[in-house]
């Protein structure tokens, strides 16, 4: 028995399969390292995110107390300068009139003054630590990537369809030569 010959349009075909196969391998394997690199991102994202969270919320919980410590500390010396007043008053003999009892009044009123522009500044910071903590999940979302996950099913219907492809362009070129095709063969012989 004398072995089959293989034809040349048996070895191209072959060719393209061996070809598509490597394609098909370095195609998944291309995906999914892209795939890693991705997740990898978004997570480097959400880690940023996250310490970025956590320096906003420490800033304004330590402004939050400063401001709360100033004004602790305001009433303290409010209360103090008060008592010297009514003390020296007190001392010298003199009753609470008109004059002093404004006088006495304007301690109430500076120390009013200043927790109310405590209060100001810190609703401007609660109000800034809003924007910033809106900015931080901006910034996350802009740095975070579309997430698209190997797809080796669509790689291999892609690799068998170039396969046929190379199969039927070898026929079409037989055919265009003159030549008869393998399916004109098979119906001929």
């Amino acid at each position: 028995m004398c072995a089959p010959q293989v034809t040349a349009t048996q070895a191209l075909l072959a060719l393209s399969v061996g070809s598509s196969v490597m394609e098909y391998q370095s195609a998944k394997t291309q995906q999914k390292a892209q795939y890693d690199q991705q997740k990898r991102q978004n997570k480097i994202a959400k880690d940023n995110a996250m310490q970025r969270y956590a320096s906003e919320q420490l800033k304004i919980r330590q402004i939050e107390k400063q401001s709360s410590q100033k004004g602790f500390d305001a009433t303290l010396k409010a209360r103090k300068e008060r008592a010297k007043f009514r003390a020296t008053a007190g001392d010298a003999g003199v009753a609470m009139t008109g004059s002093t009892n404004a006088l006495y009044a304007d301690f109430y009123r500076t120390e009013g003054n200043y927790k109310a522009s405590l209060a100001r500044n810190m609703d401007i910071n609660i109000a800034q630590f809003e924007r910033n903590m809106e900015a931080i999940q901006f910034g996350q979302e802009a740095q975070s990537t579309y997430v698209q996950p190997p797809n080796p099913e669509l790689l291999f219907a892609s690799s068998v369809i170039n396969v046929g492809n190379t199969y039927y362009g070898l026929q079409n070129q037989k055919a265009n030569a003159g030549l008869m095709t393998d399916a004109q063969k098979k119906n001929y012989g």
